[in-house]
């Protein structure tokens, strides 16, 4: 297995402020868990959510290397590769 090309786009992000979804607040849609990009510390929800923010960001951006902020859970995974990194 090779690395994914895409992990050179992580910078040091700070902790979320908030464990929300900024754009489903602004919305008023729900949420069923939240990502955390490492390029930019923007925090998205989930592909399960009904909006998909987190994917949303990441296809407009580039930035497309998350880690969950769900408790108990500590992996990344890159949208374009749709995979675990």
């Amino acid at each position: 297995m090779t690395a994914d090309p895409h992990l050179g786009i992580i910078q040091p992000v700070s902790p979320p402020a908030q464990h929300v979804c900024a754009e489903c607040v602004r919305l008023g849609t729900p949420w069923v868990h939240l990502r955390h990009c490492l390029t930019c510390g923007q925090v998205g929800c989930c592909d399960s959510s009904p909006m998909r923010h987190a994917r949303a960001h990441a296809a407009g951006t580039g930035h497309v290397i998350v880690r969950s902020i769900e408790p108990g859970e500590n992996w990344r995974w890159c949208y374009v590769d749709e995979q675990f990194v």
